[in-house]
């Protein structure tokens, strides 16, 4: 039996959400300040979560060890 366990990281886990398919979901970068430059179509595209893309997803399951 294997004596230490890998611990989740902490941040990751309140950022990131796994959804029953296994993929992971995001908040989009770029909404927390300096919105008056931003258009509205811009802001409105950024409300909406998002997947994260395969070449992150065995990193951050593994950060969040899943």
């Amino acid at each position: 039996m294997a004596k230490n366990k890998m611990k989740s990281h902490r941040g990751a886990m309140k950022r990131l959400h796994v959804t029953g398919s296994g993929n992971v979901k995001r908040n989009k970068a770029y909404k927390g300040h300096i919105l008056t430059k931003k258009t509205a179509k811009r802001k409105r595209g950024l409300r909406k979560a998002t997947t994260l893309t395969h070449a992150d997803l065995k990193r951050m399951l593994r950060s969040m060890a899943k």
